[in-house]
């Protein structure tokens, strides 16, 4: 048995948060019924063309779901839908408020809703378009991001994992509590919101001391020694915290107490000197010399390495291989060890069309009409 397993989800979902939200849910047993728009389907299908017939972000968002391709606006694919949700334990949407509100569904009193917006349902942000750049410039994390005067987003869709992480965990609480109570809630929470909470501690920083941190690249605003330092074939990561730590580090090098470094903020006020102390003194070191010398006097650093060489990670030993549309990729199991994992296969547009109508008490007659009306 797997935590979620019988557990039914229905999402009217798009794009990469909501999608990821219901992946999670999918890992630990969840049966997810992805509802998507006839002959189009979720946008992000086609972000890109990395993945067989499908984009990157569409492989790794939708694995072990059912597709079913459904209009909502036509009368019978309504039916469809309401009959859906009558069966469902979760109900997820990232539709527009506006398009939501207009659904108006019947919402059973034990059903698990999960809706995602933007901004939220009110204030002067609440009909803007947000995207996961969007998000990240309006809640400040682009302006922390990057080095000097030069701003950067983040380079991966951190607003929306955000949202994600957080809606389900919501679903999870929610299973829990109704399992207590036998009644449902209404669980609501914006791309907006998701990012400023994991804005606090910049924005705390700042409200304390009156001004942001320098954007620093690579290097951490507030510590220092604390980013890459180059060697002689590439570059160690070093992440000193501490005084035992940098004593280590200083013992390594043959460095004397200086004045200047001699605390964290003042090696953060030092900091180019000191980057040119330690690359003088790593010129000649490989990474893999300098890492293992770092290792050896227990100061933390790490390889700088480049995404192409993760999926040769020394440390990644377990990969799968899950069917997508048009071949296979391989991908890594979840995180957390303990539960059973099989991979299902990210699916084809509709191609869980007949089975989930079936058992939602259709006949082959009515499946052969609501294709003829281009319902499905």
């Amino acid at each position: 048995m797997r935590p979620l397993d019988g557990v039914v989800v229905v999402s009217l979902e798009q794009a990469v948060a909501v999608p990821y939200a219901t992946r999670l849910l999918a890992d630990l047993g969840a049966r997810v019924i992805k509802v998507e728009r006839p002959g189009t389907g979720d946008f992000a299908r086609h972000y890109d063309s990395s993945c067989g017939d499908v984009s990157s972000y569409f492989a790794w968002t939708n694995v072990g779901k059912e597709s079913v391709s459904l209009d909502i606006n036509h009368s019978d694919g309504r039916d469809v839908l309401d009959r859906l949700v009558a069966r469902a334990d979760v109900l997820l949407c990232n539709l527009s408020p506006r398009v939501w509100a207009r659904l108006g569904l019947d919402l059973p009193a034990s059903l698990i809703v999960g809706e995602l917006s933007g901004y939220g349902w009110d204030g002067p942000y609440a009909d803007r378009k947000a995207f996961d750049a969007l998000v990240q410039s309006e809640t400040g994390l682009v302006s922390l991001t990057g080095e000097g005067d030069v701003v950067a987003r983040a380079g991966i869709s951190v607003a929306d994992i955000a949202a994600g992480v957080q809606l389900h965990a919501a679903v999870l609480a929610a299973l829990l509590q109704r399992g207590r109570t036998g009644s449902g809630v209404r669980l609501r929470l914006s791309l907006f919101e998701a990012m400023a909470e994991w804005m606090h501690q910049p924005m705390l920083y700042a409200a304390g001391t009156g001004a942001a941190a320098p954007r620093s690249g690579a290097h951490h605003p507030s510590i220092a020694p604390y980013g890459p330092v180059a060697c002689a074939d590439g570059a160690v990561h070093l992440a000193v915290q501490n005084d035992g730590q940098w004593q280590r580090l200083c013992g390594l090098i043959g460095l004397d107490a200086e004045e200047r470094f001699a605390t964290v903020a003042s090696r953060v006020r030092h900091r180019e000197e000191l980057q040119k102390l330690l690359e003088r003194a790593f010129c000649a070191m490989t990474a893999a010399e300098l890492l293992a010398a770092l290792d050896a006097v227990d100061v933390p650093a790490a390889l700088t390495r480049s995404i192409t060489e993760l999926p040769t990670h020394p440390q990644l030993s377990t990969w799968v291989d899950v069917r997508i549309p048009g071949g296979s990729v391989r991908m890594l199991p979840p995180p957390v060890a303990g539960f059973e994992w099989a991979p299902g296969a990210v699916p084809d547009l509709g191609e869980h069309n007949d089975a989930v109508l079936r058992w939602l008490g259709y006949s082959d007659e009515e499946l052969s009409s609501l294709r003829v009306r281009s319902v499905l």
